[in-house]
């Protein structure tokens, strides 16, 4: 150790050492559709300490943290040069929020941060917060994360009071970004806004989540779906919605996609969160539909309820009972790496395969939207094994 290092760097640095080369392993028994692993891939812990810590003795003589961080949560992700990067949400003790990306070999574990966090260039008003940010690789060359940017409502005086709308920045090596203007929508606030990885008609489509309010959804019906011209003026047009909310369902109150969709055989697949109202407060499930391949707009399967849901750890955080996910990998052999978030506190992973997601999503029963129509679907599923005794 250096004599001017606080006396605490080396124990700070072995504790981190072995904490980040803590081995991950699925859960069992699982449903088959996906596995679960037992801990979380990234967490406020594995924030590095030189973000955290001045090491020097002179300016630092108790080894105090000086920057605090609260939360790691909500990433992006995407496969770069044969890592599984995460551009993670991650929120520091003074509420704000920045991206910072941690990669691993495997995609279970063994996640660490770069060095920096992402420098996001600001545009004329600057971002009070930013959040969210969904990684698309589009064919056009370039890689865009898309997030949420979020200001003050400078019309009320409440202090609480925000304005979302969707921020666009594009990359080539995820280090350096170029900041594009904001998404330019008349559909109220954007809070959760993907891009399609492919042109469609020449134009780049945009996945949506319209909204009156920061928080209320008003008359906001849903995922919409709407295009824009050129992302170096992103003026949103012809939206509609796609995925609507639906009484009694898990996204009644409201539902937005998480990551851009996977292309398969049988078409798009979808990762999307919904939001109900209970009496314990909201609660997030993740969910799954597939669009068609030629139609973008046409939903051909969505199964009823929730495709994951918080146990009973994943409950527990700094945003209770909620579960979002806006980042997956699929690997050339089909693996699909599901990236979620729990309690708005840190990041998960669960794997699966684009061949069990597929399956799930055409072969699980559809909402019938009554109660009556679950039982029968149980009745069905009795008796079709029933042929087999």
């Amino acid at each position: 150790m250096k004599m001017n290092m606080i006396p605490q760097y080396e124990t700070l640095m072995k504790e981190q050492k072995e904490f980040l080369q803590k081995k991950n392993r699925p859960v069992t028994p699982n449903n088959g559709i996906y596995e679960r692993y037992e801990n979380p891939v990234v967490t406020a812990a594995h924030a590095p300490l030189h973000w955290r810590y001045d090491f020097h003795a002179e300016t630092n003589p108790l080894g105090l943290e000086r920057i605090g961080v609260n939360a790691t949560f909500n990433p992006g992700a995407i496969k770069w040069k044969g890592k599984y990067v995460l551009a993670v949400r991650v929120e520091g003790s003074d509420r704000k929020s920045y991206f910072a990306m941690a990669e691993s070999p495997n995609g279970v574990d063994n996640f660490r941060f770069w060095d920096k966090p992402v420098v996001m260039p600001q545009l004329e008003e600057p971002d009070t917060n930013v959040y969210d940010m969904r990684l698309t690789a589009h064919e056009d060359g370039w890689i865009y994360g898309v997030f949420c940017t979020e200001r003050k409502d400078k019309s009320n005086p409440d202090t609480t009071a925000a304005v979302a709308n969707a921020g666009i920045a594009r990359t080539k090596d995820l280090v350096k970004w170029e900041r594009l203007p904001d998404l330019i929508s008349t559909s109220g606030q954007q809070r959760n806004v993907v891009l399609h990885p492919e042109f469609v008609d020449g134009k780049y489509a945009l996945y949506t989540r319209p909204q009156d309010g920061f928080i209320e959804v008003g008359k906001g019906g849903g995922i919409g779906l709407g295009y824009v011209k050129s992302m170096e003026n992103p003026v949103l047009e012809d939206e509609k919605i796609i995925n609507h909310k639906a009484y009694h369902t898990i996204y009644e109150l409201k539902n937005g996609l998480g990551p851009a969709p996977i292309k398969t055989e049988e078409g798009w697949l979808h990762l999307a969160h919904g939001v109900r109202n209970t009496a314990g407060g909201l609660r997030y499930t993740l969910y799954l539909f597939m669009t068609d391949l030629s139609d973008i707009s046409k939903v051909i399967y969505q199964p009823a309820g929730y495709f994951m849901a918080p146990n009973y750890q994943e409950t527990v955080g700094d945003v209770p009972n909620v579960l979002f996910g806006n980042g997956w990998i699929t690997d050339d052999d089909g693996t699909v790496y599901i990236y979620y978030a729990s309690s708005d506190t840190r990041c998960h992973v669960a794997v699966s395969s684009v061949r069990r997601l597929v399956d799930y999503v055409k072969n699980t029963p559809q909402d019938g939207f009554i109660s009556a129509a679950s039982v029968q679907n149980i009745i069905n599923l009795v008796d079709r094994n029933k042929e087999l005794e």
